[in-house]
């Protein structure tokens, strides 16, 4: 009798998470996973990446700003060689915009 094995198709996650302060010169972290919610739930507690286990004992509070479903461990390296998370996080990048969309308004009444 032949045996089927189930294949499972691996999703990859990359996530982008905010700090509401920075850690050193720090404010976000990028990481990836195969299971978001139980890896969120592990930065919660302080474990796996120690990163994140410093903002635990720090008590830096942090929040999901993005992630990507289906990019891998090459996406996550390319982001973080690239540094400058501020630019592709979306709760960074709205303050910036309202920061450009202010200075540009005082360039026109002059």
């Amino acid at each position: 009798m032949k045996t089927v094995t189930p294949t499972t198709t691996r999703t990859m996650v990359v996530y982008l998470l905010h700090l509401r302060r920075k850690l050193a010169h720090s404010q976000h972290y990028i990481g990836f996973t195969e299971h978001l919610d139980k890896r969120l739930t592990d930065h919660l507690c302080g474990q796996g990446a120690r990163f994140m286990e410093v903002c635990f004992e720090r008590k830096i509070e942090w929040r999901l700003a993005r992630a990507w479903q289906g990019a891998g461990r090459e996406f996550e390296r390319k982001l973080k060689r690239r540094h400058g998370a501020a630019s592709i996080c979306p709760l960074c990048s709205g303050k910036a915009a309202l920061r450009r969309a202010v200075f540009n308004e005082g360039r026109k009444a002059r």
